[in-house]
C-alpha cells in the first residue's frame, strides 16, 4: 500500500507540472491577444477623436504603451486623453508589465524543468540510456558520454539519460557535455513514453544493481515496454544482463546485445554500439569461459609478427594478440604485421575446448624463428 501511495505521488506531482505548464502558456496568450485588443482600441480612438493617420496612431499608441513617451505625438482632446488613460495608463501599462513578469517567470521556470529533469525534450537520432547505477551514477555517466563523445560515429550524437537519480539535475560537467535527462523511473511507462524512444538512434538499458536479479526483471519490463512504444522495431538495444541464465529472455525481450554490467569499463557499451560483437570479445577477456586470454613465457629472437601469428592460428593454437617485450618487459598489443620483435612471452587468444600448453607453442613457433639476414 505504501508503494503505491509514493507511486500515485509521483504521479500526482508530474500531472500538476504539466498543468502548471499548459495553463502558464495559456495565461501568456490570452494577455497577448488582451494586449492586441487595446492597442487596436487605442488606435482606432486616436485615429477618429484626434485625426491622426493610421501610422502616427498606432505610433503613439506603442510609445505611450511602452512607457517611452517620445512626446512628437499626444492626445489633446478631452475625449482623446480619456480614452488614452482608460485604454493605456490604467489597462494597457499594466497588462504589458503582467504578460512581461509572466513571460520572464514562465521561461524561469522553463529552465528549472529543463535543469530538473521535468521538461519533455524532442529527441531524435539521439543515445537513449535508461536506468544508472547505484554507485557513483555521476562519475560512471561522465566517462560513459566522454568515450561517445571520443567515437567519431557518435561525437556529435544528443545524448539523453532517464533516471531518477538526479532529482536537483544533472551535475554540471555532464550538462555541458551536452547530455539531457528526463527525471523518472526506468519502468514508468509515461516517462519511458518521455523520452521518445523510438526517435532514437540507438538505447542502452543499464542494470541500477550489477549484483541484484532483480535488475534483470526490471530490464525484461522495460523492454517489453519499448516494444510497444516502437510499434515497427526497437532501435539497436545494449541492455547489461547480470545473471548468465538471463540472457536469452533479454534478447527474446528485443535486446540486440547483452554483456554484464562493467562499470570500471564504460568502453565496452560504446563499443559495442559501434562495433557490434566486439562486447563479445572483450566481455571473454574477463572471463575464463569460451575464449580467453593466455599467456606463454615463450622466449623468441628477431621474429616477424605476421609469421609467428598465421603460424600459431594455422595450427589452431590460438590468436596471437600480444608479446611481452624482452627488452623492458613492457606489452605490445597489435603490432605491425612486418614488425620485427624480440618476446620474453606471449599472449594468445584460446578457444576453451583446447588449451594448449607451453610446449605446444614452443614446438609450433620453433619454424617461426625469423633468420637474422634478410
Amino acid at each position: 500500500m505504501r508503494l503505491l501511495r509514493v507511486l500515485r505521488r509521483r504521479q500526482s506531482s508530474k500531472q500538476i507540472i504539466q498543468r502548471l505548464d499548459i495553463n502558464m502558456r495559456s495565461r501568456l496568450r490570452r494577455a497577448f491577444y488582451w494586449l492586441l485588443v487595446l492597442t487596436g482600441l487605442h488606435t482606432i480612438a486616436m485615429v477618429v477623436l484626434e485625426a491622426m493617420g493610421w501610422g502616427d496612431a498606432l505610433w503613439l499608441t506603442l510609445t505611450t504603451m511602452t512607457t517611452v513617451g517620445y512626446g512628437d505625438h499626444s492626445a489633446v482632446t478631452p475625449l482623446g486623453r480619456a480614452a488614452t488613460v482608460a485604454l493605456l495608463y490604467v489597462a494597457g501599462i499594466t497588462l504589458l508589465a503582467q504578460l512581461a513578469s509572466d513571460y520572464i517567470d514562465y521561461r524561469l521556470k522553463r529552465k528549472e524543468s529543463m535543469i530538473k529533469g521535468r521538461w519533455r525534450w524532442q529527441m531524435k537520432d539521439h543515445v537513449l540510456i535508461i536506468n544508472s547505477p547505484n554507485n557513483n551514477a555521476a562519475v560512471y555517466f561522465e566517462r560513459l558520454v566522454a568515450q561517445l563523445r571520443a567515437t567519431e560515429q557518435l561525437e556529435d550524437t544528443p545524448v539523453q539519460i532517464l533516471t531518477d537519480a538526479f532529482p536537483d539535475g544533472l551535475p554540471e560537467n555532464l550538462r555541458e557535455m551536452g547530455v539531457v535527462h528526463h527525471h523518472g523511473e526506468p519502468s514508468d511507462p509515461q516517462a519511458l513514453k518521455a523520452v521518445t524512444p523510438e526517435q532514437a538512434k540507438a538505447i542502452i538499458v543499464l542494470a541500477q544493481d550489477e549484483y541484484s536479479r532483480v535488475s534483470d526483471s526490471i530490464t525484461l519490463d522495460v523492454l517489453t515496454q519499448l516494444r510497444g512504444l516502437c510499434q515497427s522495431a526497437i532501435p539497436y538495444t545494449v541492455a547489461e544482463c547480470v545473471h548468465e541464465d538471463s540472457r536469452q529472455r533479454i534478447e527474446l525481450a528485443g535486446a540486440s546485445t547483452t554483456l554484464r554490467p562493467i562499470r570500471a569499463y564504460p568502453e565496452m557499451l560504446v563499443r559495442s554500439l559501434v562495433a557490434p560483437g566486439a562486447e563479445k570479445i572483450l566481455e571473454n577477456l574477463f572471463t575464463h569461459c569460451d575464449d580467453h586470454a593466455m599467456r606463454y613465457p615463450v622466449k623468441l629472437e628477431n621474429a616477424v609478427w605476421s609469421e609467428v601469428t598465421c603460424r600459431l592460428m594455422a595450427a589452431g593454437m590460438g590468436t596471437l594478440m600480444a608479446y611481452v617485450a624482452e627488452e623492458d618487459g613492457q606489452v605490445n598489443c597489435h603490432p605491425a604485421h612486418d614488425h620485427r620483435f624480440n618476446a620474453s612471452a606471449l599472449i594468445l587468444m584460446v578457444r576453451e575446448e583446447f588449451v594448449p600448453t607451453t610446449q605446444d607453442i614452443e614446438r609450433c613457433i620453433h619454424q617461426t624463428q625469423v633468420p637474422t639476414s634478410v
